[in-house]
């Protein structure tokens, strides 16, 4: 009884995952870091391997309703890739293994396959190999993507010090909106049967949920200018968990700014629709799958020349807590409400 109260405690997936690892032993001398970061990471010479895997659920993470078999298996290699970014790494290969009801005839499955090696060509990553079974509860991708990193360029999550500052690439909870939109539309067209709706207002954020693209081009740009973040992540479950995340393995606190927070102008529109602030969808959205790092003060110039990338505030203390501070001066304290599930 005391365990099964002790497991009802436990605040979602990451909650989860800390019981489920907390008596994980690295038994190799290869193992450089294994659970608790993007990927994990092994010392095999002058490189280090860096290796993530990645599930993808039909009903959890995915509604085949308005989700094309192309773009999901396109989508399923950024998923797995991010990652290795997110290490300041280079992808290299991908394993895939699919669970397929009988529902799926060979033609699906190809498409499937057809979106992975659209990707896989796009960020020039060979499929090398996988697995594939029969499943009795839809469909079920898996991922896992292997890749390197020179050890002097590693970046982790525990790095940020204090007065680092803040950045983000792209822009933030557009992917969340088109989520929100394409939910909305299948709900009305489940109940009436009528026409498909026409979605042309809003390409961008239905682009961004269904197929998204990874700011590989940030990745570039930092090694040219020879900045290599003090610690970084990729925003999966949303910008406030993700900065929750960094803050706390770096053991620091944040700053961030409402007017700096990069949006979109069609994720504005729609939040406003939705009757939502902009910045839910930018703070707590999940699926941006772009970058979040810091970077020392004396680098402000040099990384505010990057394309794609935005200063959105500091790295405080620990003591002074995690906030955004909002157009009027008020701070806000920064809570993790994106999506847990994935």
């Amino acid at each position: 009884m005391c365990e099964v109260k002790k497991m009802q405690k436990l605040t979602g997936k990451f909650g989860l995952i800390d019981q489920i690892t907390r008596n994980t032993l690295i038994n190799n001398k290869t193992t450089v870091l294994g659970i608790g970061d993007d990927a994990a990471v092994s010392d095999h010479g002058d490189l280090l391997t860096l290796v993530s895997t990645d599930l993808l659920l039909e009903g959890i993470h995915f509604n085949l309703i308005y989700t094309p078999l192309k773009h999901l298996g396109y989508k399923a290699v950024i998923r797995a890739i991010s990652d290795i970014y997110a290490m300041n790494g280079t992808p290299s290969q991908l394993l895939v293994g699919i669970g397929i009801s009988s529902r799926f005839s060979v033609e699906d499955i190809e498409n499937i396959y057809i979106g992975i090696n659209l990707a896989c060509k796009k960020y020039n990553i060979d499929l090398a190999g996988g697995d594939t079974t029969s499943s009795l509860t839809g469909l079920t991708i898996s991922v896992t993507a292997t890749g390197t990193v020179e050890k002097k360029y590693l970046v982790k999550r525990d790095g940020a010090q204090i007065n680092d500052l803040i950045c983000v690439t792209g822009d933030l909870g557009a992917s969340y909106m088109g989520l929100q939109l394409l939910e909305r539309e299948r709900i009305i067209y489940e109940k009436t049967k009528g026409p498909q709706p026409d979605l042309t207002r809003y390409q961008y954020v239905v682009g961004r949920q269904l197929k998204p693209e990874f700011p590989v081009d940030v990745n570039k740009s930092l090694r040219e200018k020879k900045i290599v973040p003090t610690s970084m992540i990729d925003i999966s479950d949303g910008l406030a968990s993700e900065l929750l995340h960094l803050c706390k393995d770096s053991v620091v606190g944040c700053k961030i700014y409402y007017e700096k927070l990069p949006i979109d102008q069609e994720t504005i529109n729609l939040a406003e629709e939705f009757n939502l602030d902009p910045s839910v969808p930018a703070l707590n959205g999940g699926e941006d799958y772009e970058l979040l790092f810091t970077v020392p003060l004396s680098l402000h110039e040099k990384v505010s020349e990057i394309k794609n990338v935005k200063v959105i505030g500091h790295i405080t203390e620990k003591e002074q807590g995690f906030y955004l501070v909002s157009d009027a001066g008020t701070a806000i304290p920064i809570t993790a409400q994106g999506f847990q599930g994935e």
